[in-house]
C-alpha cells in the first residue's frame, strides 16, 4: 500500500499533511526554512503528487516517505557535537 498526500494545511508553527491512510501528520515549519520564510500565498501553492509536496516557486520537496521518518530539510546545516 503506498501513502500519498491528500491536503495541506499550516497554522503559524507547523504544517499539516492530510495522508490517505486517514491519519494526518504535523511537522513544525522549522525543519523546513524555505516554507517557514514563505508567504501565507506562497505556502498554499503546493501541488500533491502521489510521492510528496512540491513548491514550484519556492524550489522545495518533500516527501511523504521523509515525514514518516520524520526528516527535515536535508539541504539546512546539521550541527556537529563538539569534541
Amino acid at each position: 500500500m503506498t501513502i500519498s498526500a491528500e491536503r495541506v494545511t499550516f497554522d503559524d508553527d507547523a504544517m499539516w499533511v492530510a495522508l490517505s491512510d486517514g491519519r494526518t501528520i504535523g511537522v513544525p515549519l522549522v525543519w523546513f526554512p524555505r516554507i517557514l520564510g514563505a508567504t501565507p500565498e506562497e505556502r498554499l501553492a503546493v501541488e500533491i503528487g502521489p510521492f510528496g509536496l512540491h513548491w514550484e516557486e519556492l524550489d522545495e520537496d518533500i516527501s511523504v516517505e521523509g515525514l514518516l521518518a520524520g526528516r527535515g530539510d536535508a539541504t539546512r546545516p546539521t550541527k556537529v557535537a563538539a569534541e
